[in-house]
């Protein structure tokens, strides 16, 4: 991973492959005329006060994502000066008051473009330790990169992640911060925590499923576990039937890899608070017997993102010391369709004891999420969320970058929603509308697995709710649209996983350490 460093160094004498600086639409002009943004002071007076305009002949104008390369002037030890769009200017931009996402976005747009790079330094706005940990995160974010199944990815020495055969970015020197900084150096190390735990989702997400099963996605959870002073539990197929746990065995039954429930219990001394994570962990989603059609299976290996964004949250959580005690439940099963699988019209007697009758064999996640959030119903945690791929309609509603937010608590809904704008994952709130549950009637059984077919994403909220402890404040994040990038990288987000709702969860877990939660 890219090693950080923060300087207090200038920009020209400091050796490096390459300079970033920050540039953005002016705001003063009603052209927009571009603008050099604050840390730059240095590298624009050695261009004579004029490199706005030289960037703006090479066809530079500030937009988000914009990346101009130019040679650096005389004097510079680095030979290369990288312009990154900041998009428009703010109001307060001399004072260095750049929004952190804006920030984030282009450091990781800078890290990505600099790969093979040994070292760069960022001179971009830094108003406070805020901005500091925003480029920092940005930038360990923009440069990762999976390249553990290429022949490549196996020399160590020699290490080459990108589709060019280049080393992600080295060495990232933040100009403008303060090594002996308290807060600054308190910034640096959140953002490694909440990124090297981010990215290790990353990695999981991208892992084929013949490789991350149920039983090996346990194994690396136990390994953190041991590793962060984590008490892990692992319930094997053997112990989930000794327990009753209908959905999670139904599941899984298709597949020769059998499931798994794992428990992560972290715990502080001085916490007065717990939350529960529950991540929907579907190492590979075939649909089982209700089998998915050509064209909807060969990403079907991020149906664990859920699980995946728990673990690294809660991962995070202890490296972070956080004040508050985090369970996080990973439910995880293969749905295969097999003799032995789970057949449309079967009923499977759930962990609380309800019964479910199986509709649609596809409409997997709920089930195992529902034997996990009673089995984290069961402590009386403060608040429980759960996390996951969890229905097309999501994606229909939000799109590719949003994630969809339900809750049976009001004021929890929109505090979930507020700590995802303040890490820079787009969420939008959703309703549970009543009206839904009845179309999950079933004259077999207490409740189907499937209700109406417009509105499916609310559906399955309201299908999770109905196994949610009573009096227990609940939230459920369905992060299909998100989870998996199957386009072109854009800002810090690569190709592939991308460890979505991972910074909501750590950030819900600090507000709630801090008493701000209610």
């Amino acid at each position: 991973m890219t090693a950080l460093t923060l300087s207090t160094a200038a920009a020209p004498g400091l050796r490096a492959d390459a300079i970033v600086i920050g540039v953005a639409k002016g705001a003063a002009s009603k052209s927009g005329g571009l603008v050099v943004a604050p840390g730059a002071e240095a590298v624009d007076k050695a261009y004579d006060g004029k490199l706005a305009g030289v960037l703006e002949t090479l066809g530079a104008s500030g937009a988000e994502g914009e990346v101009t390369k130019l040679p650096a002037p005389a004097g510079f030890k680095a030979p290369l000066v990288v312009a990154v769009g900041l998009g428009a200017e703010p109001a307060d931009a001399k004072d260095g008051a750049y929004d952190g996402e804006a920030l984030r976005k282009a450091a990781g747009v800078a890290a990505r473009s600099l790969a093979g790079s040994k070292k760069a330094a960022f001179a971009l706005p830094l108003g406070d330790a805020g901005d500091i940990g925003a480029v920092a995160e940005g930038v360990l974010l923009g440069a990762y990169a999976f390249d553990a199944y290429k022949a490549n990815g196996k020399d160590e020495k020699n290490k080459k992640n990108d589709k060019n055969g280049k080393a992600p970015l080295a060495e990232a020197a933040l100009l403008g911060g303060k090594p002996r900084d308290k807060e600054h150096k308190a910034a640096i190390e959140r953002a490694t925590a909440v990124a090297e735990e981010l990215n290790r989702a990353r990695d999981l997400i991208n892992t084929p499923p013949n490789d991350l099963t149920p039983e090996s996605f346990a194994a690396i959870a136990s390994a953190a576990g041991k590793e962060h002073g984590i008490k892990v539990q692992v319930l094997d197929e053997k112990a989930l039937t000794k327990g009753g746990y209908g959905g999670i065995l139904g599941v899984g039954s298709g597949s020769a890899a059998t499931p798994r429930l794992v428990k992560l219990s972290y715990t502080h001394s001085k916490a007065s608070k717990h939350l529960a994570l529950v991540g929907k962990g579907i190492t590979y989603d075939s649909g089982g017997i209700s089998l998915k059609p050509a064209g909807h299976n060969e990403t079907m290996k991020c149906d664990m993102s859920g699980a995946a964004a728990v673990f690294a949250a809660v991962v995070a959580a202890a490296r972070l010391g956080l004040q508050v005690n985090i369970t996080g439940w990973l439910a995880l099963a293969e749905n295969m369709p097999s003799g032995t699988a789970v057949r449309p019209g079967d009923v499977l007697r759930m962990f609380s004891g309800k019964t479910v009758e199986v509709l649609n064999t596809d409409a997997e996640g709920r089930l195992v999420l529902a034997d996990a959030l009673w089995a984290a119903s069961q402590e009386k945690p403060d608040a429980i969320v759960d996390v996951a791929t969890l229905t097309g309609a999501m994606v229909l509603a939000l799109g590719n970058r949003t994630f969809g937010v339900m809750a049976n608590d009001d004021a929890f809904r929109t505090a979930i929603v507020e700590a995802a704008e303040e890490v820079g994952e787009p969420s939008w709130p959703m309703p549970l509308p009543e009206h839904l549950r009845k179309g999950m009637d079933s004259p077999t059984a207490d409740i189907a697995n499937m209700g109406e077919r417009m509105g499916g994403g609310l559906v399955a909220g309201l299908f999770l709710r109905e196994f949610v402890g009573e009096g227990i404040t609940w939230a459920h994040l369905d992060i299909a649209g998100p989870a998996f990038n199957e386009g072109g990288p854009f800002g810090y987000t690569p190709k592939g996983g991308t460890g979505s709702a991972v910074r909501t969860l750590v950030r819900l877990a600090e507000v709630t350490a801090a008493g701000d939660l209610g």
